[in-house]
């Protein structure tokens, strides 16, 4: 079964306050997310995410904790977040990368597509 699509979902809200909430958090030491780190700068979203994104041949999503679809919301209902999923030509849904594998490549680019290759590889 091929994969189609990936949806990454952020350990943070949307919207201002969620996004102010998070920010003030991340300053703080009281709120992370190893996703976020992958994704953007402390000002903005990074350019080799983007690039990354473009290399991968299928649309690549990100979605707020607050934001996820309600299939989405029960795949994830007992998973730690953040969380990359990987949605299948079949219909289905796995868990291609966990809160550990993403804390892990600590917010390189580089990495994260290293991962999410043998991921998808292996899955």
């Amino acid at each position: 079964m091929a994969i189609i699509r990936y949806t990454g979902i952020y350990n943070a809200d949307g919207g201002l306050w969620g996004e102010t909430r998070y920010v003030i958090g991340h300053l703080l030491g009281t709120t992370a997310c190893a996703l976020c780190d992958i994704t953007h700068s402390p000002l903005r979203r990074k350019p080799e995410w983007d690039a990354m994104v473009n290399r991968l041949g299928v649309p690549f999503n990100v979605r707020h904790r607050n934001e996820i679809t309600p299939t989405e919301t029960e795949f994830v209902a007992n998973a730690r977040l953040p969380l990359v999923l990987a949605h299948h030509d079949d219909g289905s849904i796995t868990a291609i990368l966990t809160d550990r594998e993403l804390d892990a490549v600590a917010g390189s680019v580089t990495e994260f597509e290293s991962a999410l290759t043998r991921a998808s590889i292996a899955g």
